[in-house]
């Protein structure tokens, strides 16, 4: 596993539609272990592909709750939602900044892990919003984009705080 630099803003590649993964295979998974090193390394909660550089649909979560684990997600895609909130929002690739972004409160959630098996997630709340921000990051879409309110902060901090 590798820490790999995160891209930053204004860095064109951020505003690029990532491709689909047409095959698992053992760079994709090099690709999972160094995101989640990545993200870690820089306490986040949340990292897609785009975000190092790599413009495949690959993103990881782990939302540092109590219960929470490591979510890999190859091909992401919302296949439902309802309800709305409204929260704060950072992000790796825009240091210093926050937004408050309203996003769907609970989503559904299918894509592959690192075995190629269907995997299907019912989110609300906080890890709701962490996929709807990855997955925005596979379309070329930054929080950004879409916050009713942009607000500097003094620390680099990570999605929902």
């Amino acid at each position: 596993m590798a820490i790999r630099v995160i891209v930053k803003e204004p860095d064109p590649i951020l505003r690029e539609t990532s491709r689909p993964v047409p095959k698992i295979t053992p760079n994709i998974h090099k690709l999972l272990d160094d995101m989640a090193e990545t993200m870690y390394e820089a306490s986040g909660v949340g990292l897609a592909a785009p975000q190092i550089g790599i413009l495949k649909r690959v993103i990881v979560i782990d939302t540092a709750e109590e219960d929470s684990e490591l979510i890999e997600m190859i091909n992401p895609e919302i296949l439902a939602y309802s309800g709305e909130q409204v929260g704060p929002e950072g992000c790796l690739s825009i240091p210093g900044v926050n937004g408050d972004v309203k996003r769907y409160d609970k989503i559904k959630v299918k894509g592959l892990n690192r075995h190629g098996e269907e995997l299907v997630i019912d989110a609300e709340g906080f890890l709701a919003r962490v996929f709807q921000h990855e997955i925005d990051h596979l379309n070329g879409v930054l929080f950004t984009d879409i916050a009713e309110r942009i607000y500097e902060r003094e620390e680099p901090r990570h999605v929902g705080e």
